[in-house]
């Protein structure tokens, strides 16, 4: 016959309450084991009847509420018991919360009945960086409905679920990924279904391996918000991205740009301008496009970086150079709040490969080819974008001091950034500078 028991534990160091536990007897084979939430001041438990002790003095409301407390919690776990062959410890305790707390089972049940894309829905609402990476965890989910409507050409059946994500079907999905540019004309009923704004280009490495990271997101969000029965996520590498040495103009192109006659050109020697407060600044474009007259402070220009917004509110403070404080009073008289006349971002990089074109930048720069991750020569106007500003920056600035952190600290990089590892070229000087440390 089992029978239930209420018991406490109390060890060398002196605490004021203790929870009580219980034991769930039924011959020499079974021993249960339950400790509850329940709570008493060890001095106070009379362990003969499991009550509070008769002769203290105690509130009599507290007596009846842990007295009553005790008593329902046995009668339950006995009504598990004979309800429930083969009970654990374990299972015991899921039970008896179960039992106390429907509503919390009813909300995971609830959970439960949202498809994975509702849940990525969840997510993009819930996240908390800017509209762009909102656009590209959108992209992602995209791509995955996308799979799903292939994959149900050979397995009508299939459903995209958390449960159904293993190793095989993450492999899938690579897979999908790279090939979905040649399945465009022959499945066209999946781009009507589920459309992009232009037909799907051939990825490389890098895309694939950014698309996994988004999707590795959003899992891991539904599994910490309870989403999702499942708890792991199946073990599969995402491979090292692919990058070449970065490429940058020196500090006398820059100057050759800055110095070169765009009077026949007005509109493009304003985006010249613009362009050259990039280089000495160092920001990237999407915090240089939001710059108003008020991040002007002291002589310098102050941001939060907003791609590090979500973990970080440091401030980044660039003191303003010659250079940069002439082109500001240059265009101090613009009818709005923004610093500088600023373009679309689109916009501005076509004048930057038109400004580099016509001031003769030209020369062959060696790239790694996004795509198919082959080396390439090409001319350096026509790859030139808003990005090479932030690398001349950067580049110049860590062949002047050597120092990753204190350029770090000037262009929003974390201290030990491996995307700001990329920028930095250990060139000839540098490599004689370290040699003859050793004399």
């Amino acid at each position: 016959m089992a029978s239930v028991k209420a018991f406490i534990r109390t060890s060398a160091k002196k605490v004021e309450k203790v929870k009580v536990r219980f034991r769930l007897s039924d011959g020499r084979n079974v021993q249960l084991f339950h400790k509850s939430e329940i709570e008493i001041e060890p001095e106070m438990f009379d362990c003969k009847n499991q009550v509070i002790k008769a002769k203290v003095i105690y509130p009599k409301d507290k007596r009846s509420e842990f007295d009553n407390g005790v008593a329902d919690r046995k009668k339950l776990i006995r009504k598990i018991y004979d309800k429930s062959p083969g009970l654990t410890s374990e299972t015991l305790d899921l039970k008896i919360d179960q039992s106390l707390r429907p509503e919390k089972y009813k909300q995971v049940e609830e959970n439960m009945q949202k498809t994975f894309f509702d849940v990525y829905d969840l997510f993009v609402a819930d996240y908390k960086g800017t509209e762009r990476m909102k656009q590209h965890y959108r992209s992602v989910k995209r791509i995955l409905q996308r799979y799903e409507l292939f994959k149900q050409k050979t397995a009508p059946n299939f459903s995209f679920t958390f449960e159904s994500i293993d190793t095989e079907l993450l492999k899938d999905i690579e897979l999908f990924i790279h090939i979905e540019h040649s399945l465009f004309e022959n499945h066209p009923d999946i781009y009507i279904a589920v459309p992009d704004s232009r037909p799907p280009k051939q990825r490389g490495r890098n895309r694939t391996n950014k698309i996994f990271r988004y999707f590795r997101t959003v899992i891991r969000w539904a599994m910490d918000e309870k989403h999702t029965s499942i708890n792991s996520i199946p073990k599969f590498n995402i491979a090292q991205d692919i990058y070449g040495t970065p490429f940058y103009i020196s500090i006398e192109e820059r100057n050759n740009l800055y110095n070169f006659d765009f009077s026949e050109r007005p509109q493009l020697a304003i985006q010249r301008d613009i362009f050259v407060f990039q280089c000495v600044i160092g920001c990237r474009v999407g915090d240089l496009l939001k710059m108003k007259k008020n991040s002007v402070i002291n002589n310098a220009i102050e941001y939060v970086p907003k791609k590090t917004k979500k973990g970080s509110s440091v401030t980044v403070r660039v003191p303003l150079n010659t250079t940069a404080k002439e082109i500001i009073n240059r265009h101090s008289k613009i009818d709005n709040d923004y610093l500088l006349p600023f373009i679309l971002e689109q916009k501005y990089n076509l004048a930057i490969k038109e400004m580099f074109a016509a001031a003769g930048l030209t020369r062959m720069v060696t790239i790694i080819n996004p795509t198919t991750g082959n080396e390439e020569k090409q001319p350096l106007n026509e790859i030139a974008s808003s990005h090479i500003a932030r690398r001349t920056f950067i580049g110049n600035l860590y062949k002047k001091v050597k120092d990753p952190n204190l350029v770090g600290a000037l262009s929003g990089h974390k201290e030990g950034s491996r995307a700001f590892a990329r920028y930095r070229e250990i060139d000839e000087e540098m490599k004689i500078d370290l040699v003859n440390l050793l004399d």
